[in-house]
Formats: structure tokens, sequence, C-alpha cells
């Protein structure tokens, strides 16, 4: 039976910009994919110092982890992005390339968090999502 997701965004919450308040999902199976980073396959960093660049590389590397599970971001129902010393500019940098892999939307429940530092300090991006396998 294929998965259901239900992205929702009630008119008692602020209107998102890219993301859905809430994904109600029914679906036996799931794949979580762990925080994916600026790394090539070779695990050299791309675009140090760039985090549109970043940004680039993650959603690629995110891509290929779903497609390993045999799904895509058609079904990703939850995102978490980490952004190094985030501020409007990078927020808006990675919304950009943030769109180029999901399209119009719908979207999935989203959140994005501002930290200190990630694993590598040339690394300014970190995403781990959560998709229906079924």
């Amino acid at each position: 039976m294929p998965s259901k997701i239900d992205l929702i965004n009630p008119a008692s919450l602020s209107p998102p910009t890219g993301y859905s308040h809430l994904a109600i999902v029914k679906a036996e199976r799931q794949v979580h994919v762990s925080g994916q980073v600026a790394y090539d396959p070779m695990g050299k960093v791309v675009g140090e110092g760039d985090i549109a660049a970043q940004a680039e590389q993650v959603y690629a590397n995110l891509a290929a982890a779903l497609a390993a599970a045999g799904t895509d971001f058609t079904k990703v129902f939850k995102l978490v992005t980490y952004v190094v010393d985030l501020s409007t500019e990078k927020a808006v940098a990675v919304r950009k390339v943030r769109m180029k892999y999901l399209g119009d939307g719908p979207y999935p429940a989203s959140t994005m968090v501002g930290v200190t530092a990630l694993v590598d300090p040339r690394l300014l991006i970190e995403i781990e999502a959560i998709a229906a396998l079924d």
C-alpha cells in the first residue's frame, strides 16, 4: 500500500515560507537520514566559506541517500537544518537551494536552527531528513 503523507498548514498558524507546519504520516517503514554535510564522495569539503555551494552539496548528498533507500524528496516529511552563525542572508541562500530540490511543494515539516559550529570547522550547514518508504 502506498504511503500517505498529509502536509497541513492550519489557518490558525502563520503562513509558512517553504515548509509545512504539520506532517501527518501513515507509513509502516521510514528512512531516517543522518545529518548530511558538504563532503563530496571522496570526503573532501565542497564550497568552503560558501553557504550556497555547501547547501547544494548537502542536498545532493541527501538525494543520493534517499535514492539508496529507494525513495526521493517527494516522500520526505521532516527536515532539520543546522546552519553555523545563522543569519537572514544565509537562510535565504539555503531556501533557494532547497526549492530546487523540493520544487513547488507541498513542503515537509521543517526546522532551521542556528548553531555555533559543526563537526568540521569548514562546514557551514548540516541537514537531516525523514522520509516514508511505503
